[in-house]
């Protein structure tokens, strides 16, 4: 093998020679590989640079461990090594293990899974057991796996634009390699359980006030900063010796300190993480169970509840929700593909939704326009935007320069004067049609070529829309969900005449302003809510059989749904449910229509609009903060009566039937009909739309773990219900042919 091999044909590591860009000396490289490789950084200290061939990022695959370990074996067999930095060639350090490998390891028995995991876990063993010093250089993100590599370092370094943290039980799992042990050890058993059990990202500060780093410079000091720290260590001004011990050891608490550590944190994160989600208390009884060991034998606890823990449906289907908003986001730049980007932008109708759009562009960057016919509107938009900015500075996320800043983006208009500057316009006026085409029709007049413009309908026809316009290649919906700040989804709709360059415009406009674009076909409804209406629609038949509506939000919150069916049509609005379902109705009147009164339909003539007008099928008033809490009015069974049967319980496995199934076969209906592309994104529909349960997978992967066969064997059990209660012929097929949506 040349030079330039990473081994040699025995398959050990080659030491080379390179020119060095810097000056006229040459630097040597101790190993090179396509994702690590180790060169010298003068007086003794070498730098293990991440930099994995052919990604943006770098990720630690099979690949890349196994290059860390030829890589760590150079330096710890290597001559005059007096100290390691661990840096990143990319704009992040590593984003984490690669999870497209998990699906394979976890269809291992647990055993295997433990001992794979320790064989993985004894690389970073290798890193902390180095004869010399070592420092982790953390720039850009190091999460999971990555921050567990620098958790095996001595020291780290952050850069203030950088972000920590393991995230692992966001998968259903917890971190695995060695991450509950040298955390708890390095920052104490509270804010490791935090940290673990939480899930989330930590900034540079918050990380360095807890001690998971040393020390937090500018980014384009990190390097140094790195190797000037190894130096200081050389020099005797820091025991990375003493510091290997501490975190190698048992947790420095005695058995009652670490007792009253582990038992006040269980009920906090027990309510916090639910019956649904085991991975957190998992964690803390892992935490709990190693906390008096020393760091070889408390990896194998960790391990071996690693392991557990992957072998979980929890596991199984979290795994799957990160591997298809993978997919969803990558169909998302292929939509977006050569768009240029919105350089200015505008919003039609400046409520509460208006406003919600104008925040959301403003604060990522875009400048808008926000144009009413009523300067109340206009205030109320500024209003929205200027309480949403108020409590990102609350939460510390933002200083009151930057609220400044984002509100000069947001421009207030009665007028179309500067619309000929405009790249994009969100019409986001009433829920009228009649209404919604005169005012396309006059923002189109003001528009320049090329321009795009869309509407923030949640249910009226894109195609039906575009009848108004001249110029119907250039116009497509994007259909925002409330709140437009939290919920990360935005339909972006095709109509019959949209252009592939509408699309690729307005996907690329939903990216730059943080949201998740996920492009289908025009139909009422479109996905989500063409998908939702059939849920109610069950619930609106449960009603009519004598069941309890708060027996039944009880059970699918059970089930794991955010809220249940009564409190979320209390939410969306009565009579936004109500519109929305006389459009459903006109557009499947075959399945969607009912004949008689419902209580959905009583609530709307008794103008019992929900939160909005604080009545709904519950009452709602103001708690401590200012937020409408939901309370009982037991006189809602009165006014409905004629609408709902004789109250009686039903058993709760009847209830999430009788709710599920017209939902599921409406999604597989979605997928049959090309109104959505693929399973994964009809089901990260559900989820970033209308909190459809993560831990359930979305609903055709609902179908594929309970087998349509026994699903279409349930479904025939309530066919007397009506249509929604059929599963197509699609689907009989598949259950026949023992098919599933994902293969």
């Amino acid at each position: 093998m040349d030079s330039g091999s990473q081994a040699t044909e025995a398959g050990q590591p080659t030491c080379r020679q390179e020119p060095n860009p810097f000056g006229r000396e040459t630097i040597i490289m101790l190993y090179a590989g396509q994702a690590v490789s180790v060169r010298e950084a003068g007086d003794g200290l070498f730098e293990v640079v991440l930099d994995l061939t052919g990604e943006s990022v770098n990720k630690l695959n099979q690949a890349t461990l196994q290059e860390l370990r030829e890589a760590v074996g150079a330096v710890a067999g290597a001559d005059g090594v007096r100290g390691v930095l661990f840096s990143s060639a990319k704009d992040v350090f590593v984003v984490g293990a690669d999870i497209t490998e998990f699906t394979a390891m976890f269809e291992r028995s647990e055993d295997e899974i433990s001992a794979a995991i320790l064989e993985m876990t004894s690389i970073f063993n290798s890193v902390e057991d180095l004869p010399v010093p070592t420092v982790a250089a953390i720039n850009g993100i190091a999460l999971g796996g990555g921050f567990e590599l620098c958790l095996a370092c001595d020291y780290r370094v952050m850069s203030t634009a950088a972000k920590v943290g393991l995230p692992e039980v966001k998968l259903g799992i917890y971190p695995g390699w060695g991450g509950t042990v040298r955390l708890s050890r390095l920052i104490g058993i509270d804010n490791a359980n935090e940290w673990i059990c939480g899930g989330s990202d930590k900034r540079a500060d918050a990380a360095l006030k807890d001690g998971a780093v040393d020390a937090v410079v500018a980014p384009e000091k990190l390097r140094e900063a790195g190797l000037d720290l190894l130096r200081q260590c050389l020099d005797g001004k820091f025991d990375y010796r003493a510091r290997r011990t501490e975190k190698q050891g048992p947790v420095a608490l005695n058995q009652i300190e670490q007792l009253m550590a582990f038992e006040s944190a269980k009920g906090v994160i027990g309510a916090k993480a639910g019956k649904h989600y085991p991975a957190p208390m998992a964690a803390l009884a892992a935490m709990q169970k190693h906390a008096g060991m020393r760091r070889d034998e408390a990896l194998k606890v960790e391990a071996r509840g690693f392991a557990k823990l992957a072998k979980t449906e929890v596991s199984r289907a979290l795994v799957g929700i990160f591997l298809k908003d993978q997919a969803v986001k990558k169909a998302a730049r292929h939509h977006s593909k050569g768009a240029e980007p919105v350089q200015l932008a505008a919003v039609l109708g400046a409520g509460i939704m208006g406003g919600g759009v104008a925040y959301q562009s403003a604060s990522r960057g875009t400048p808008i326009l926000m144009k009413d016919i009523r300067e109340q509107a206009l205030q109320l938009g500024l209003d929205e935007a200027s309480k949403l900015l108020a409590g990102q500075i609350q939460r510390g996320r933002l200083d009151s320069a930057g609220m400044a800043a984002t509100l000069t983006r947001i421009r207030p208009t009665l007028s179309y004067g500067d619309f000929g500057d405009v790249d994009m316009v969100v019409e986001a006026v009433v829920e009228n049609a009649k209404v919604k085409k005169a005012v396309l029709a006059e923002a189109e007049a003001h528009l320049k070529d090329g321009a795009v413009l869309a509407s923030n309908t949640s249910t009226i026809s894109i195609t039906e829309l575009a009848t108004a316009l001249k110029r119907p290649e250039n116009f497509c919906g994007m259909h925002f969900f409330n709140p437009v700040h939290r919920m990360p989804l935005v339909e972006v709709i095709r109509g019959e005449k949209t252009s592939d360059a509408a699309v690729a415009r307005t996907v690329a406009y939903a990216q730059a302003m943080g949201k998740t674009p996920i492009v289908v076909n025009d139909c009422p409804g479109f996905l989500i809510n063409r998908i939702l209406f059939p849920y109610f629609a069950g619930f609106s038949l449960l009603l009519r059989d004598g069941a309890d509506f708060r027996q039944v939000d009880r059970v699918m919150e059970g089930f794991g749904w955010p809220m249940g069916p009564a409190y979320l049509l209390d939410v969306v609005g009565i009579d936004t449910a109500y519109h929305a379902d006389a459009v459903m109705a006109a557009g499947f009147p075959e399945r969607m229509r009912h004949e008689d009164e419902n209580a959905l339909d009583r609530m709307f003539a008794l103008e019992r609009f929900g939160q909005k007008n604080g009545k709904g099928f519950y009452a709602y008033e103001p708690d401590r903060k200012g937020k409408p809490k939901k309370v009982v009015d037991e006189s809602v069974f009165e006014l409905l009566s004629g609408v709902i049967g004789e109250r009686q319980p039903f058993p709760d496995d009847d209830i999430v039937a009788r709710m599920m199934i017209p939902l599921c076969i409406e999604t597989a209906r979605c997928l049959e009909d090309g109104i959505v592309a693929s399973p994964a994104e009809a089901d990260m529909g559900l989820v970033y739309g209308i909190g459809f349960p993560p831990f359930r997978g979305g609903a055709l992967y609902y179908l594929d773990r309970m087998g349509l066969d026994r699903f279409c064997e349930m479904a025939a059990g309530y066919a007397d219900l009506g249509p929604l209660y059929q599963p197509t012929e699609r689907m009989k097929q598949m259950a026949a042919r023992g098919e599933t949506y994902y293969g």
